[in-house]
Parts: C-alpha cells; structure tokens; sequence
C-alpha cells in the first residue's frame, strides 16, 4: 500500500520535487485508467512520464535478497 502524499498536495509543487516513488505509484495508477483520463489527466500523465525519463528511468542499481532492480512503491 502506498503511503506518502496525495495528489492534492503533489499538485502543489513541480515535478522534479516528487520523490521517485511518488512518481513510480502515481505513473503506475494513471497508466491503469489511462482510457478513462480527461485532457488534464492526459497532461498529469504525459509530466509524470518526462520527469521519470529525465532522472533516466525508474530502477534499482542493483538487486540483493529482498529487493528486485524496480523500485517499490508500496
């Protein structure tokens, strides 16, 4: 389960703010309902995306016993 800051509170400040878990979930939620996203949905989704390819894309350096190489949001 993800804890950390709502939508609400995330739509307050940019982007390159969010943690990279934060963007992993929210990345991860929109791609779900993407079908269903209005035009501000598509532009959230769209930022999301951009910000993640700027930081070179959601991983782990390396994987050990409890963690695989994709972060964990949950």
């Amino acid at each position: 389960m993800y804890v950390g800051r709502d939508m609400t509170e995330l739509s307050m400040i940019s982007k390159t703010e969010w943690t990279d878990k934060e963007l992993a979930f929210y990345h991860h939620s929109l791609q779900q309902i993407t079908p269903y996203l209005n035009s501000e949905g598509v532009t959230i989704h769209r930022e999301i995306i951009e910000q993640i390819e700027e930081r070179g894309g959601l991983h782990r350096d390396e994987a050990d016993g409890n963690h695989g190489t994709r972060p964990n949001y949950e």
